[in-house]
């Protein structure tokens, strides 16, 4: 997310030897925080009944369970058994969460600055095992929808913990050109892993948890599930959004590119190469020669370009973009065999035959809902949009609704 966050409402104008700016005064959209004690925060975390959910955020997939987030709410787990008739099973409250990843029965989630690990091996009885604190420290970067400044004047990082917005109009004064903010200075692993979607921001491989910042690539050792450390954190680069593994390489979706880090060293991966496109958001996935990049464009991303480029990384120290195709509002995307199926928004699901990469074949759309994430597993489809979970199944060449659920 590109979106910048302003330090105050009254900014400092620099001074020239020559003249000085005029401030200008104009109406704009302002968040202000709303905070909660750091000792409050954490003790918040609970395991609940199920419930509805308020925003339907990113899609995790492990054994019979599906985990879906509910944004900076928490984490949704529902029993996917039969995927005609899934059911809710409970609900984790986890305040400021948006990822999660599960490995040998350890579920690992953010939590505003911190990282926790839950123990789900009995599904009736989770519990909060350990929290690394501190470890995020750039949670509260993110500024909210809708909102062009962010007064951070009465926040205090060592004291409090951003756990909403409150936005307001407000008359503010600034120097155009002057303007500071924040972010200026500032896969399936197999075996008992799951499988996150293309949004995700947490990926594991092996004994390690390799974690997507704003602009940091981190990784935790979690061989010792109960006492994960953090084995190297690096700047990467600027409005690092989405991280996607693939054969022993790591793809990092941002605002302004795709970088390419080699996992040859797994506990520091090392830079390949950057391939930079059109500003946007945008998600990544990988099979074989080829990468598939969604640009959505509009609000936060700046800028009016909606898109999926393929590019080829046959030599991944020299990616390129091949081809282009027009969409109307992108999201997530994932590929499985010959199919590439790509979140379009509200213009629904669309599914492309790959066979002939660069050259994409529209062979169906599914229309009339919107959509956000999708995960393809081995037998099914899953996807999530408009706070609701679909799933289908693969027949022949056709792909069929096997069940639309909820969860409001």
């Amino acid at each position: 997310m590109k979106k910048h966050l302003y330090l105050s409402l009254l900014l400092v104008f620099i001074a020239f030897s020559s003249c000085e700016k005029e401030p200008e005064t104009e109406l704009s959209q302002v968040a202000f925080p709303v905070t909660q004690s750091i000792a409050e925060f954490r003790a918040s975390v609970k395991i609940q009944e199920s419930r509805a959910i308020k925003e339907s955020g990113k899609i995790y997939s492990w054994k019979d369970y599906i985990f879906i987030n509910d944004k900076n709410e928490g984490v949704h787990i529902i029993d996917n058994t039969d995927a005609f008739n899934p059911k809710k099973l409970c609900f984790i409250k986890i305040p400021r969460n948006h990822d999660i990843a599960v490995k040998d029965d350890k579920l690992y989630a953010d939590s505003g600055m911190d990282l926790l690990v839950f123990d789900i091996s009995n599904m009736n009885n989770i519990k909060e095992i350990t929290r690394i604190k501190d470890v995020f420290p750039q949670y509260y970067t993110a500024a909210p929808e809708g909102a062009n400044f962010v007064d951070f004047q009465q926040f205090d990082p060592n004291q409090d913990v951003i756990i909403g917005y409150i936005i307001e109009q407000r008359k503010i004064e600034y120097a155009r050109e002057d303007w500071v903010t924040l972010e200026s200075n500032t896969v399936n692993d197999g075996g008992s892993s799951g499988k996150g979607g293309s949004m995700a921001r947490f990926s594991i491989k092996g004994d390690h948890l390799y974690v997507a910042e704003k602009e940091k690539l981190s990784v935790f050792d979690i061989s010792a599930p109960e006492n994960p450390n953090v084995s190297s954190s690096e700047n990467v680069g600027w409005g690092i959004e989405t991280i996607f593994n693939y054969e022993d390489h790591l793809y990092l979706g941002s605002s302004t590119g795709m970088f390419i880090y080699s996992l040859e060293n797994p506990e520091k991966p090392e830079y390949v190469s950057f391939l930079q496109h059109v500003l946007g958001c945008d998600p990544v996935v990988v099979k074989d020669n080829y990468a598939y990049v969604t640009i959505r464009g509009g609000n936060e991303c700046e800028q009016d370009f909606n898109q999926l480029d393929v590019v080829d990384i046959s030599d991944k120290k020299t990616p390129k973009i091949v081809k282009t195709y027009d969409m109307a509002e992108p999201y997530g995307l994932g590929v499985k065999e010959d199919w590439l199926f790509v979140c379009d928004g509200s213009a629904g699901l669309k599914v492309y035959d790959t066979k002939n990469t660069p050259d994409l074949r529209l062979i169906n759309q599914f229309n009339d809902i919107n959509t956000y994430d999708v995960i393809p597993l081995e037998e099914e489809l899953l996807m999530v949009g408009g706070n609701t979970l679909y799933q289908y199944s693969y027949k022949g060449n056709e792909l069929s609704l096997v069940s639309s659920f909820t969860l409001n």
